[in-house]
């Protein structure tokens, strides 16, 4: 009798078996390297808060899970938020990296608003760098020409930096960046509200910190809250800490 043909069959069933695990591995790549990017996939985690959250106790807040904070400090030329200085001194003693926020106001000099923030915030070696709030403000956006405003918050921002020693911050949304600040503040770091999609900036420039969104909620406030994240890993906070002169968290 002539002897049995070998099957083939099982080595083909391998190879099938290796080509679809091959295709799953692809797919899983896919959507691993394109999905959007998400608030939870950053670390370093912090909040914002004005007198608007009332008051807030400051003792349920883990410096572990939040790791900043920035409180809203003045307004224009004149404003004091009536909460600030009660909020700086628990926020630090409860051991966050705390540090202070402007409101700018388009139709106002930027050398007032700037008194007004350096009369308001303390000079503290281990605060935070200062931060201008940047947003459209319908009864002021005709007051200046965008030159003339882009020369007044210069002003505000130069006297921040030469005052505090720290680089200010810009706090934008994609359209106010787009739209006045692009082109311009290089070397400014950028603090970029978005809420509904991953943040991008039209020209590529990277951002410092991204506020998710205003709906938060943490223990110890009892309003909704702004919630954020810094850009970097652990590592990269820590040594940004030490780059603005900040004992860093061993």
């Amino acid at each position: 009798m002539s002897p049995k043909k070998k099957s083939h069959l099982p080595h083909l069933w391998i190879i099938a078996g290796l080509i679809l695990l091959l295709t799953c591995v692809s797919i899983y790549m896919f959507f691993a390297t394109t999905r959007p990017v998400s608030a939870q996939d950053f670390p370093v985690k912090g909040f914002d808060v004005s007198h608007h959250q009332g008051e807030i106790n400051w003792q349920k807040i883990s410096p572990q899970q939040y790791q900043f904070v920035y409180l809203k400090a003045t307004e224009g030329g004149d404003f004091q938020d009536r909460k600030f200085q009660d909020n700086w001194l628990k926020a630090r003693a409860r051991g966050l990296h705390v540090g202070a926020y402007h409101f700018y106001r388009l139709c106002r000099d930027g050398a007032v608003q700037a008194d007004n923030f350096i009369a308001t915030v303390p000079n503290k070696a281990d605060a935070l760098a200062p931060v201008i709030d940047l947003e459209y403000d319908n009864h002021c956006i005709d007051t200046y020409s965008k030159e003339q405003l882009l020369q007044h918050i210069q002003t505000m921002h130069d006297r921040l930096y030469q005052h505090y020693g720290k680089p200010p911050i810009f706090y934008v949304s994609r359209n106010f960046y787009n739209i006045v600040l692009m082109g311009h503040f290089a070397k400014t770091p950028i603090w970029l509200r978005e809420y509904k999609v991953q943040p991008k900036l039209k020209d590529g420039r990277d951002w410092l910190f991204w506020q998710y969104t205003a709906q938060g909620k943490i223990e110890g406030i009892n309003t909704t809250v702004d919630l954020n994240v810094y850009a970097g890993s652990e590592r990269d906070w820590q040594n940004y800490l030490q780059q603005l002169g900040i004992r860093a968290v061993p």
